[in-house]
């Protein structure tokens, strides 16, 4: 079939993928003209009672959980049409910052609803990509044609409200999911005007194999990404250093720093100086995981050979080759001590998972694949009757699985619940809702609704908004609690 872009984007409870729920998914189809295709998807999602949702997200978003209950689909009613009428052969999944955001949020989604979480992105020829990255990199290195926005501290910014304003790009309500998407399509189609061949050169990035062929070339090559400082465009030279003990990924390094530093550093020096700080006077290693699958803006290095390109991202052919040079003569040793540095925080990022996890099985999709016989079993849980579900638990052999199920038909089908069920489920929601005491999600929900009610600068339209979030709070709290 001819492949077609399904712009998609997301309006949610929260931003961790993890605990937070998608409120609006909306989403519009087009050829590969960039021309619309049919009718645009744009459709509300219901809260269930087990989920506290941010105060912030909704004050951005302006949809109320009592919104999602009275006009919205159940999850499971959701993805039923998701994959009869959106998910197509050939389609290329896009949005703005999609792969980082909104498909984290739908693969926790169809896990939760016993659908695999990746084959809507990889099956009969679909696919996904992103245009922030393609943003980013026009900017760095082909920014002709395109006014470029800056935020108000005089930084470069490419928010998408932003973008659409300098260009004059329509854009009728930032933060709504449908205007989100027409804008973002919006942005596309002004850099595939503008910047064909760049635009062209991405897209096909999107494949993973032609990534490895790239990144594997014992070559250096640029790379934009946002974990990249904008200053620099969010734009680099970086080499591979060595393959990540990930499938599919590599750990590179940046060329835009002399090796020299971190060469005599100790695996625990390593570690430390791979994490996060805002302190400019700590030297960070600049080694970063490069995924494959993830649509990486990568490009070969000459496309930035004229001297305005590597002005423009303040680093010289030059400077990359002298830094090439003292990381070849030590590659093997310091990527040895690398991928050691690698393995100890994997090590201590699952520590945090698993305490993260303790209370519910929604978070844990990264534990692992699911088996080819618990998908057939997870086919019979979509195909199932609500008063069936419960006998197919001891189908599955994955625990996750088991956990899940009274969790997904509780939260789909609570009329159908019996006593045993209700009681369950009403038990879990409020441990969910009340653990932690005081520092429990309630608890900090209702303390940060009062400091924003604080803030006399808020609209009629937010004023609105936190006492509608107040309500529905005081409307989940549990029974026993509340009386």
């Amino acid at each position: 079939m001819t492949n077609s872009f399904f712009f998609y984007d997301l309006e949610t409870s929260g931003f961790g993928a993890r605990q937070a729920r998608i409120m609006q998914f909306a989403g519009q189809r087009t050829d590969m003209d960039l021309k619309p295709i049919g009718e645009p998807v744009n459709v509300l999602i219901k809260l269930t009672p087990d989920v506290v949702p941010s105060p912030d997200a909704i004050l951005l978003t302006g949809i109320t959980p009592q919104q999602t209950i009275s006009e919205g689909l159940t999850e499971a009613e959701f993805l039923k049409f998701f994959y009869d009428d959106v998910v197509k052969p050939s389609t290329i999944f896009t949005g703005f910052n999609s792969v980082r955001f909104d498909d984290e949020f739908m693969r926790f989604l169809n896990y939760r609803n016993f659908y695999d979480a990746y084959e809507w992105q990889w099956q009969d020829g679909q696919s996904r990509w992103d245009i922030l990255d393609l943003v980013r990199m026009t900017r760095a290195l082909r920014p002709e044609g395109i006014e470029w926005p800056f935020a108000s501290d005089g930084k470069p910014a490419n928010r998408l409200e932003l973008l659409t304003a300098v260009n004059k790009l329509t854009h009728d309500a930032a933060h709504d999911a449908l205007s989100d998407v027409y804008a973002t399509i919006a942005v596309a189609k002004l850099i595939r005007d503008k910047q064909p061949k760049l635009f062209e050169h991405l897209l096909e990035m999107r494949d993973k194999k032609k990534v490895a062929q790239l990144v594997e070339a014992s070559q250096p090559f640029v790379y934009t990404s946002g974990r990249y400082p904008s200053e620099t465009w969010h734009t680099s030279v970086v080499a591979s250093l060595a393959a990540h003990p990930q499938n599919d990924a590599r750990l590179v390094y940046d060329l835009r720093h002399n090796p020299t530093p971190f060469l005599e550093m100790s695996v625990d020096e390593l570690v430390e100086a791979w994490k996060f700080t805002k302190d400019p006077d700590v030297l960070r290693l600049p080694v970063k995981t490069l995924k494959y699958n993830r649509c990486p803006a990568i490009a070969p290095l000459g496309v930035i050979k004229d001297a305005k390109t590597q002005e423009r991202i303040d680093l010289t052919l030059e400077a990359v080759a002298k830094h090439l040079e003292i990381l070849k003569q030590h590659q093997a040793e310091f990527a040895k001590k690398v991928l050691q540095a690698v393995e100890r925080m994997d090590k201590a990022r699952e520590q945090v998972q698993l305490v993260d996890n303790q209370l519910t099985v929604d978070g844990r999709l990264y534990d692992g694949f699911i088996s080819p016989a618990d998908k057939q079993v997870m086919r019979a849980v979509r195909a199932a009757k609500p008063d069936e579900l419960s006998n197919l638990a001891s189908d599955f052999k994955d625990d996750r699985l088991k956990s899940l199920l009274p969790l997904y038909k509780a939260r789909n089908y609570p009329k159908s619940l019996t006593s045993e069920e209700k009681a369950a489920w009403e038990d879990f929601c409020k441990r969910q809702l009340m653990a932690g005491g005081t520092d429990s999600q309630l608890a900090k929900y209702f303390a940060r609704l009062q400091e924003l009610a604080a803030d006399e600068k808020l609209s009629g339209q937010k004023q609105y908004l936190i006492e509608e979030l107040q309500l529905y709070g005081q409307s989940i709290v549990p029974v026993d609690v509340a009386g």
